[in-house]
């Protein structure tokens, strides 16, 4: 019997080549680190957040942030079943992610231009690697990818509504 192990670690053959199952590992751990980086974004502004329109964005962001902790695990291990390791602390979060957060504690209104501002950037690192799961036919990562746009894009919308006099 022909052994399926290596000195690495056992082999794996799902029907996505190595170099490409590397690359949208790459592509997932940026949407992770973005990933991150908005929901530690949306739970500091719940957190920080005041003025009138307190309650009502306190609400919003904690269930925003639910959203996005939730997801970090669905994308974590869509990392893990392609067979590479999941980023997972802050310096490597920072390294990867395209969204910086603020220094200090934003106004209201701020706080919302922001988190659009974010929103829309994971949303644009999820599309980016659409390409690549295509050309690779990675359906699950295609569905996760088509599911946290959808979030992504619907969750900016409402915040810019917010800003709509």
């Amino acid at each position: 019997m022909k052994s399926t192990y290596q000195a690495a670690g056992p082999m794996m053959d799902i029907g996505i080549t190595a170099t490409d199952r590397a690359e949208i590992a790459a592509g997932l751990s940026r949407l992770l680190a973005d990933s991150f980086t908005l929901y530690m974004l949306t739970h500091n502004f719940h957190w920080n957040v005041k003025g009138p329109m307190f309650n009502s964005l306190h609400q919003m962001f904690m269930v925003q942030y639910t959203e996005q902790w939730n997801a970090l695990d669905v994308i974590a291990e869509r990392i893990r079943a392609l067979g590479h390791p999941a980023p997972g602390t802050f310096s490597e979060f920072a390294r990867l992610a395209s969204i910086e957060a603020p220094e200090g504690v934003p106004a209201a209104k701020d706080m919302i231009r922001l988190l659009v501002a974010a929103q829309e950037a994971t949303a644009r690192t999820a599309r980016g690697l659409f390409p690549l799961v295509d050309k690779a036919s990675d359906q699950p990562t295609a569905d996760l990818l088509t599911q946290r746009l959808e979030v992504h894009e619907k969750t900016a919308w409402m915040l810019r509504s917010l800003l709509e006099e």
